[in-house]
């Protein structure tokens, strides 16, 4: 009988109800999360040894130890691959760990760089002080790069604030939407202006790991090491935005200051991530998504491995980009928007966007 009312009395879950998520233990986390750094290692040697030149894999070994320059196979790593593959792992962590703050923050799983128009805002802005000011050093334009997305998250959530309900998810990424856009529009008549800037900077565009050289790697890295700093440091910020802002307080977290730390990490991000590899897109939307999935909600876990999946999802996409159409090469934003279309489809036609 006893047995009874205790089944009776458990909690029902009602339609359309999210079930409950569970967090793994720290052990089988841990494990997991070597076990994706252990991917990305095999994703950075893929991304050595493939590409549309024909290259044999003792070059690819000679090419990274101890290269020859006069050999072209090990040229062609030492002065093509080993920059794209590292501005991959640049560009993918810093929008992943973009992507995951923006959603946890914001409590808005619709929320990514590129879809907001953040990575639109740096790229105008750098592809306009190159061609109006005539920057063409990486400590020049970067500053830009912040600057555009600072102003592009400002204008999106300005807009998205219009009206009663607030910045509710669906207006955040209509906002965001036409913003991107708009600037993406702007980004491409500069270009056309100028023809010579146009083959040179169109990466501004679409997003590409081609054509970047180890003075703007160097340039771009340590403001991606802050960000990610800083991103890492904010998963209990997150965990408590997570339940609300009133609950948040009343556990004793300072919103304000989580929410202003939150917005510098972004935009430090997002900035040196453009300036990297220019506007990708759906990185930062899919990896934190397929995060949660092994993690569950913790953020203090959501972030890392979202910084170590994230690299991983850019580099296939290049690796695909390289192979096929040959001999020529499709670009990795093209690539990327592809694959992440599908969880983007995914999350809309949901009935309820639970929050995060």
């Amino acid at each position: 009988m006893s047995g009874q009312v205790l089944r009776s009395a458990k909690p029902q879950r009602t339609a359309g109800t999210p079930p409950p998520r569970r967090t793994r233990g720290r052990p089988v986390l841990a494990l997991g999360l070597a076990a994706a750094l252990a991917v990305l290692l095999l994703t950075v040697l893929a991304s050595l040894a493939v590409g549309s030149g024909d290259v044999p894999f003792h070059d690819v070994v000679h090419g990274v130890l101890d290269p020859d320059l006069q050999v072209k196979g090990q040229l062609i790593v030492r002065e093509v691959r080993i920059p794209r593959t590292v501005a991959g792992l640049m560009a993918g962590a810093a929008l992943g760990l973009a992507g995951t703050v923006m959603q946890g923050v914001a409590r808005n799983p619709l929320a990514d760089p590129q879809l907001l128009g953040i990575n639109a805002g740096a790229s105008v802005a750098v592809v306009c002080s190159i061609s109006f000011l005539g920057f063409t050093v990486a400590t020049q334009y970067i500053w830009f790069g912040f600057l555009g997305a600072l102003l592009a998250a400002l204008l999106v959530y300005g807009v998205g604030s219009l009206g009663r309900e607030g910045a509710t998810p669906v207006k955040l990424a209509l906002a965001g939407a036409a913003t991107s856009a708009v600037l993406t529009s702007v980004t491409s008549a500069v270009l056309l202006q100028d023809r010579e800037g146009y083959d040179r900077f169109r990466f501004w565009q679409l997003g590409a790991l081609t054509a970047r050289d180890a003075d703007v790697l160097w340039q771009a890295s340590p403001f991606v090491v802050a960000g990610a700093v800083l991103a890492l440091a904010l998963g209990p910020q997150l965990n408590a935005l997570s339940l609300g802002d009133d609950l948040a307080r009343g556990l004793g977290q300072r919103v304000g200051l989580a929410r202003l730390t939150s917005a510098l990490a972004v935009v430090l991000l997002c900035g040196a991530a453009t300036v990297v590899a220019g506007p990708i897109g759906f990185v930062g939307l899919a990896v934190p998504h397929a995060a949660r999935l092994i993690t569950g909600p913790d953020y203090r876990w959501v972030l890392p491995y979202s910084m170590v999946l994230a690299p991983v999802m850019l580099l296939v996409a290049d690796i695909v980009g390289r192979v096929v159409a040959p001999p020529g090469e499709v670009q990795v934003g093209v690539v990327t928007a592809a694959i992440g279309c599908v969880p983007f489809i995914w999350l809309v036609r949901r009935r309820k966007l639970v929050e995060l």
